[in-house]
């Protein structure tokens, strides 16, 4: 409810900012419970960072929901693991964040987890999302074009 949420808002407002508001961008988790509010404090941090998940509902990850993305963007080795054996069709477009942008492998973890203020967690998710922002949308614009089932 605040990593996924977040990352899809800062990437929503680069494309935005660029021109590409015909992008789809969505947000979903694995292991979460459906129609639930993003936190108040998720709110506050979205827009303290130029950003908004106003509106947001969680939403369980699903093979309906990967089948309408060319792209899809994890937070940890476990969410691309987890999605890759119960999803193996989309396995070719499911990408850790960490090693698109960085090209390391390295785990965004979740506050509740880690203990990060939310916040800082806000700002470095924009970081990395503003950093690997033209990387991401070649990979997304290369599985788009090369199957021609895709939007």
């Amino acid at each position: 409810m605040y990593r996924s949420p977040l990352a899809a808002a800062f990437f929503r407002a680069q494309l935005n900012a660029n021109g590409h508001n015909d992008w789809m961008v969505d947000s979903a988790g694995t292991w979460t419970r459906p129609g639930l509010p993003v936190p108040p404090e998720t709110l506050r941090a979205a827009v303290r960072f130029g950003a908004s998940v106003e509106g947001h509902r969680t939403q369980l990850i699903n093979a309906d929901l990967l089948s309408r993305f060319d792209l899809v963007i994890v937070m940890e080795k476990g969410h691309k693991e987890a999605l890759d054996q119960e999803f193996p069709f989309a396995s070719h477009k499911t990408h850790m964040l960490s090693q698109v942008v960085d090209h390391m492998v390295y785990d965004i973890l979740d506050p509740m987890q880690s203990g990060q203020n939310i916040d800082m967690l806000a700002s470095d998710l924009k970081k990395v999302v503003e950093r690997g922002y033209l990387t991401i949308c070649k990979l997304a614009q290369d599985a788009s074009s090369s199957d021609p089932s895709i939007r």
